[in-house]
C-alpha cells in the first residue's frame, strides 16, 4: 500500500505556474487549490509517495 505525505503551499497569483512548476520538479502532484485566509491568496494542497 502507497504511504503518502502532504504540503500546503501558499500561492501569489502572479508566480501560481512557477510555485507549482517547482513543488512539481520535487515530485509534489497537486491534489486541491482552496481559497485562502484573503481574497488574494490561494492554498495548493499536494501529495507524494513518502520515502
Amino acid at each position: 500500500m502507497t504511504q503518502w505525505e502532504y504540503a500546503t503551499v501558499p500561492l501569489l497569483v502572479h508566480a501560481t505556474k512557477q510555485i507549482l512548476d517547482t513543488w512539481g520538479q520535487d515530485g509534489w502532484e497537486l491534489v486541491t487549490v482552496v481559497p485562502g485566509p484573503n481574497a488574494d491568496n490561494l492554498v495548493a494542497y499536494l501529495k507524494r509517495p513518502k520515502g
